[in-house]
């Protein structure tokens, strides 16, 4: 567990001089800022605002952020070569995997946190559902980690920092319409399996109207699972090269 602290302490703090991810940050407050105040126009005090309105943009607005925060995770390594000295240090290739993924979980919960003072507002401006609130940010917590294990999984496989985030805003934006291309798929049983992939499905219809169902929690935690063995094999076989 130390060596795993090591390298999360390492990886959160190379956030906090990125200028990428203060970019990032500013996107995050600003949408969801547009949304809130939006939200609050159209209601007009008529009706009670829906706190997980902004946070459902935010899910979407994920799949574009979320690679520009890990792309360098490892494709950087890779390409300055340190990550070959990383494996010298007496490291198993799960922790560094794992340290780099709770950095960036981390940033991604500070940032999602950032958004609570919208939720503040709404307590005190009308009546607001605080379960819902709760379940969509449960939600968007696991939605997030999930999103970082499948960039990350890309940036294990490139150098490019660039690539790397491209081909993670391309799966990831599958994987949020995986309903759309199930529908278009002739084999029944193929179709519903790709459906079952499908993270606006598994975010929008049980966290975001404020249900934390046992499946759909376990689909995100898989995903993450998956997603981080398949990483760290990818940085286990680079050390036979």
């Amino acid at each position: 567990m130390r060596h795993i602290g090591i390298i999360f302490r390492r990886e959160l703090a190379q956030y906090f001089s990125s200028p990428i991810a203060y970019f990032v940050a500013f996107a995050v407050l600003l949408l969801t800022g547009f949304t809130f105040n939006n939200d609050l126009a159209l209601r007009n005090g008529r009706a009670p605002v829906d706190p997980a309105l902004p946070l459902i943009y935010l899910a979407q607005f994920s799949v574009f952020f979320v690679p520009l925060l890990t792309m360098r995770l490892l494709a950087e390594e890779n390409r300055e070569g340190t990550l070959e000295l990383l494996m010298t240090l007496p490291l198993q290739d799960y922790q560094i995997v794992l340290g780099k993924f709770l950095g960036a979980w981390a940033y991604y919960t500070l940032l999602i946190s950032l958004t609570l003072v919208h939720q503040v507002l709404m307590l005190w401006l009308n009546p607001v559902d605080v379960g819902v609130a709760f379940a969509a940010y449960i939600g968007l917590w696991l939605f997030g980690g999930a999103s970082i294990a499948v960039g990350m999984f890309f940036s294990a496989l490139n150098e490019n920092q660039i690539v790397a985030a491209f081909l993670g805003m391309a799966a990831l934006l599958i994987l949020w319409q995986a309903d759309l291309v199930g529908n278009v798929l002739n084999n029944r049983a193929l179709a519903e399996f790709v459906r079952s992939l499908s993270f606006q499905s598994n975010y929008s219809y049980s966290f975001a109207i404020g249900i934390v169902r046992f499946d759909h929690t376990v689909f995100f935690v898989g995903v993450m699972s998956v997603l981080l063995l398949a990483t760290a094999q990818i940085v286990q076989s680079r050390r036979w090269r």
